[in-house]
């Protein structure tokens, strides 16, 4: 009897989500995750991308997303925050705190700087669920949060009497701060008498970067008649005064102030509301957004909304739960969560200039996003991902740079190249098209190739005299042109060649630009000016160094800046006197030739070599998977003919660092890109960003479907003999609707075309992916790999994405002489053979 294995394959595939599909994927979202241990996840209430993101502030050390769960204390509720931005904190803005009474029933009885009302709040009260933040201070308040766009919506349930046994007479007060105390002059505000109203502004800095923003508030109060109201100044206040214009103060620090309401005696469990809308724009314009997005004041309603919001996001990625923990389910589906927390929509609140295009802001920073947050949504929110590309090509025509870092409607601080480059290659090649300016956006990029802006540390490239004549970035190079920290020359060379390799992924697509392409291509391979063959480390020869602008090499120590430099003062940052790399060593960096990856594994002595180092890089803790330069590196054995050992490095990383605890990320989130990490690993599809590749490891879950929101078709990837206890993570076969399929990476079609790729699983290393043919693309030739019949034709061409080989080694891998190949003695002595 015959039948059709690729319908069938359909039809199990099917069969398997389906009976997997019934649970609320919010159940799974943990967003205390990353609040403890330099996290910095953002723990609140906001919608996806939503520009209000209310939640409690704390006086921790790592409280950049405003909440920390490290025995802080409380000090406000804000309603503006970033996550997991590392560095100083950011935003929280105009931090509400309420009292049950003021001590001698006088609203001078209450402590109104934030350095003296700070309380603890109850460990056990904290409630966190998507679009809803709770807990409950010592001082028996409880204090609940949710959400709109731009719209905030607390609920303070007082107890009935106070701490000694008055009857409460609650007051709530807004200050004009922010986290970081960097409230500059003339913050401002009217409390209006007879309803409490509360209006005004100040003026900010941003966190990382440079400039300032003014931000506008919008405060309504209801639950309970009002007793009076007024403002504070420092530790005093008036309810005979309801204008304030505050200077910052001559020592520096942001004097306090701001303004109160105080509402008559409470019976027990009376709540009161206090509707906070922002704007960039205008006071106005808080209120207007206020009383369209929460009208009535219903708690209960605008969480629901908020929660169905997230639910639609998410719910395109549904995975098996046969056999599944939960804690599994619960870092796959948060991780999933905090991609979508930032960059921020703040379309319609831009005062910088007008336009119909989307603004979006905190970019926080694009050196961490395109590796794998942005990514991540051009899988499950594309629309987004083109507004998102929109709104960096507008702020090119209107600022002049496409930005590399941005945050409260400032200019951030390039950590490296200009690496919006390889956002939008990455979206152009994956199809990403809805009323995209392509044009606009090429000739952005060429500006960032092309020309020096006299400001490089906050937006284009430095150096690039140098770049085109000597093909590398000097150290101590002599620019005149610009302005900027003259360090990470390796660092910026390396990204420097990446993002020349990302404008011909467009140009290509363009059309009538083979001049760009092949100018481009040839400046993709500058990194190759910097390799020194005979530098050693650790047993190792070949890495990367420092060159001068005379053409000798310089020296740094190969491990300098890693997860093991022994010297705790190595400067490895944006400062004047930090080495030639960016946050990693030359060790890691020596690895970061994402789209050429041939010619630097021929370059370290071909793939077995390249396998051991990498090993080496990762056993002996040279790297550091809580910084973002790591992440390709786990998946990087797919270019030596590994892919196994991909998986096998996913499955240490992921348990060992990332876990669903307060503490459970090794590094702050980086707006997301933790959370991207894992998604993606454990679907089992990790990018290489800005090239249409994903590698293939087996999903974490029996399988895994994922809806296109652009096409309404369902992609699956299902396992065979998936084992909860993860021993069978190695790929045996595979097939592409129904199809054999060798290759260890895909790409973007199979997310837009609904594909089904069933993987075969097994305890050990196979053949499946080890073949040349069956490689990554890579702009060099493939050289050194040996096949199973001795055949010396080994070189494998590899040219503008289109690989070729000879190589046939599948019978080696399937014999039983290899069984336990992994990190066994014969497997390495195979390699080493091949190798030749």
């Amino acid at each position: 009897m015959r039948f059709n294995v690729r319908a069938l394959a359909l039809v199990l595939a099917g069969c398997a989500y389906a009976q997997n599909s019934t649970y609320d994927v919010l159940d799974y979202v943990d967003q205390l995750i990353g609040t403890a241990n330099g996290g910095d996840v953002f723990a609140g209430a906001t919608l996806p991308y939503g520009m209000a993101k209310a939640v409690a502030d704390t006086d921790a050390g790592d409280n950049q997303g405003g909440f920390t769960t490290e025995n802080a204390n409380v000090s406000g509720f804000s309603s503006m925050h970033d996550s997991g931005t590392g560095g100083s904190p950011s935003l929280g803005n105009f931090a509400l705190f309420p009292y049950t009474s003021c001590a001698g029933d006088d609203v001078n009885g209450c402590k109104y700087p934030k350095t003296s009302r700070k309380i603890k709040y109850v460990e056990s009260s904290v409630k966190a669920s998507p679009g809803y933040f709770g807990l409950e201070l010592v001082s028996g308040v409880r204090a609940e949060m949710t959400a709109t766009q731009h719209t905030s919506l607390f609920r303070f349930s007082f107890p009935a009497v106070d701490a000694s046994g008055a009857t409460a007479s609650p007051l709530i007060l807004l200050d004009l701060t922010d986290l970081s105390d960097s409230r500059q002059d003339n913050g401002t505000i009217h409390v209006d008498a007879a309803t409490g109203r509360m209006t005004g502004n100040a003026r900010f800095i941003p966190s990382f970067g440079v400039g300032n923003y003014v931000l506008y508030f919008c405060a309504d109060f209801k639950g309970a008649p009002i007793r009076d109201n007024g403002i504070f100044v420092n530790t005093r206040a008036s309810a005979d005064v309801r204008d304030l214009t505050l200077a910052r103060s001559i020592n520096g620090y942001p004097l306090p102030g701001g303004g109160f309401v105080r509402f008559t005696s409470l019976v027990r469990d009376t709540a009161i509301l206090a509707r906070v809308g922002v704007s960039f724009i205008s006071s106005q314009q808080a209120c207007s957004s206020a009383e369209s997005e929460i009208p009535s004041f219903d708690f209960n309603s605008t969480q629901t909304a908020a929660g169905k919001m997230w639910r639609d996001k998410i719910s395109p990625i549904k995975v098996s739960t046969n056999g599944v923990q939960a804690s599994i389910l619960t870092n796959f589906y948060s991780g999933i969560y905090r991609t979508m927390v930032n960059p921020q929509d703040y379309t319609g609140e831009n005062p910088l200039w007008q336009s119909s295009e989307p603004y979006f802001d905190s970019f926080y920073c694009i050196w961490d996003l395109f590796r794998s947050q942005m990514p991540f949504l051009t899988i499950l929110d594309p629309a987004t991902i083109g507004r998102q590309i929109r709104s960096l090509i507008d702020t090119y025509k209107h600022l002049g740079w496409l930005p590399d870092c941005r945050m409260s409607l400032c200019k951030g601080y390039t950590q490296g190249g200009s690496n919006a480059d390889n956002v939008l290659a990455d979206a152009y090649i994956k199809g990403v098209s809805d009323a995209i300016d392509w044009q606009t956006g090429y000739e952005a990029i060429v500006k960032d190739a092309e020309v020096e802006p006299y400001f490089w540390s906050i937006e284009g490239r430095g150096g690039l005299d140098s770049w085109k004549s000597l093909g590398y970035i000097p150290a101590q190079d002599f620019d005149y042109k610009g302005t900027g920290t003259m360090t990470r020359s390796v660092s910026r060379t390396l990204e420097y060649s990446y993002n020349d390799f990302a404008l011909t992924q467009i140009a290509n697509g363009l059309g009538g630009k083979e001049s760009d392409i092949e100018k481009y291509t040839k400046r993709s391979g500058n990194w190759q000016n910097l390799f020194k063959a005979d530098q050693t480390s650790r047993g190792f020869t070949g890495f990367l160094q420092p060159k001068y602008l005379n053409k000798t090499f310089g020296f740094q120590d190969p491990i300098t800046c890693s997860n093991v430099d022994p010297n705790p003062s190595s400067v490895c940052s944006l400062q004047r006197t930090a080495v030639e790399t960016f946050e990693s060593s030359i060790w890691e960096y020596s690895f970061f030739v994402p789209h050429d990856q041939a010619t630097l594994i021929t370059l370290f002595g071909g793939p077995s070599q390249f396998v051991r180092r990498l090993d080496y890089m990762h056993d002996q803790n040279i790297t550091y998977i809580g910084n973002e330069p790591a992440f390709l590196t786990v998946f990087q054995y797919h270019y030596a003919g590994r892919p196994a050992l991909s998986a096998k490095r996913s499955h240490v990383y992921i348990p060992d660092y990332f876990g669903i605890t307060n503490d459970g990320l090794p590094g702050n989130d980086d707006s997301g890109t933790m959370g991207a990490f894992v998604a993606l690993s454990m679907m089992g599809l990790f990018p290489n960003p800005g090239q249409d590749v994903y590698f293939i490891i087996p999903p974490y879950f029996e399988s895994v479907s994922i809806t296109s929101p652009i096409t309404g078709k369902t992609s699956t990837i299902r396992n065979i003999n998936f084992d909860a206890a993860y021993k069978n993570i190695y790929i045996q076969s595979a097939t592409l609707n129904g199809e054999p399929y060798m290759k260890n990476w895909i790409d973007h079609s199979f997310f837009t075309e609904g594909k089904v790729l069933v993987l075969t699983l097994g305890s050990v290393e196979s053949a499946w992916g080890t073949r040349v043919v069956d490689l990554p693309p890579s702009l060099g030739k493939y050289q050194g790999f040996g096949n199973s019949t001795g055949d010396s034709n080994s070189t494998a061409e590899a040219g503008n994405g289109t690989v070729t080989s000879v190589a046939k080694r599948a019978t080696v891998f399937a014999s039983e002489e290899v069984e336990g190949l992994l990190g066994s003695k014969t497997g390495a002595k195979y390699w080493a053979t091949e190798e030749g």
